[in-house]
């Protein structure tokens, strides 16, 4: 069964987002071939990472609500 093309619209801002995301992970990507620093490439992957799982979980201050930078003296 053949489905109608109105099935397979996907609104602009949908597409429109993930280009986005398409973009910053090929920036990311391209960062990336041209450092020469290990952490920076972990940094980067990292990144694209996080750009491709927004839903991760991710840490905020509520969760260390006692923290201080530098901790306390």
């Amino acid at each position: 069964m053949t489905r109608p093309i109105a099935d397979l619209d996907v609104p602009l801002e949908t597409v429109e987002r993930l280009v986005a995301r398409q973009r910053a992970c090929q920036l990311l990507a391209d960062a990336a071939k041209h450092t020469h620093s290990p952490s920076d490439r972990i940094a980067y992957a990292l990144d694209e990472w996080l750009i491709t799982h927004p839903d991760a979980p991710i840490s905020t201050l509520a969760d260390y609500p006692t923290w201080t930078p530098g901790g306390t003296s």
